[in-house]
């Protein structure tokens, strides 16, 4: 978009034109942290015996859950009434945890692992980059240069010349996790390694506005 000079019958001195123009740029590298949810539930006619049997099945994953290279962001229980026909008939109690796997060579044998600790529920890898400041600032400078090399074509489709810049906005930056495998493990739970969890990149993009001077 380019701003032309008007008339300001406030001010004496004319406005310099000025084109605006929007770049976007993006970035990709290999995730290197795995977020996983694991659900495990119970049911029983009571709330207290459904909590025991959850806390049976969920002591049966703790060796899992202590392995080298994973870490329990956090746990959440939910305990309610089980309906059916308008009437109680028991209750279910479930336990989710969020977990990160930090040493994404033992992926397969966290998994192999936690499968066999027969969770309810279990979703992932959802890939994510432990420090993704590196991968903005690149995607940061692709946009700038995308918004430059823009604001250069519409200077010289007006036989001008590009100033300098002027101001900068950005948008916020979208990142999208993928997926993992990794090399042959031993463990006590089934072989995950044939469902083909092979790395795929995480993708950091970055937007923003540029305003810069067009020169006559």
């Amino acid at each position: 978009m380019v701003v032309t000079p008007t008339d300001d019958a406030q001010s004496p001195e004319t406005v310099a034109p000025e084109i605006v123009t929007e770049g976007s740029g993006w970035f990709e590298q290999l995730g290197d942290r795995a977020e996983l949810d694991v659900s495990f539930t119970a049911v029983a006619r009571s709330r207290s015996a459904a909590v025991s049997e959850l806390g049976r099945r969920v002591a049966g994953a703790e060796p899992a859950l202590q392995r080298s290279g994973l870490e329990v962001r956090h746990r959440r229980l939910r305990v309610h009434h089980e309906w059916r026909d308008g009437r109680v008939v028991g209750c279910r109690a479930a336990e989710d945890l969020a977990l990160l796997v930090t040493d994404v060579s033992a992926l397969d044998e966290v998994l192999s692992a936690l499968v066999g600790a027969e969770p309810t529920d279990l979703r992932g890898p959802h890939w994510v980059l432990a420090d993704p400041a590196a991968a903005l600032r690149e995607a940061q400078q692709r946009a700038v240069a995308d918004a430059r090399v823009r604001a250069e074509g519409y200077a010289a489709a007006l036989g001008g010349g590009l100033g300098p810049l002027r101001r900068l906005s950005e948008a916020a930056e979208h990142s999208a996790p993928m997926a993992y495998r990794t090399a042959a493990v031993e463990s006590g739970g089934p072989d995950v390694r044939a469902l083909g969890l092979e790395p795929e990149p995480v993708r950091v993009t970055a937007r923003c506005t540029t305003t810069w001077a067009l020169l006559p």
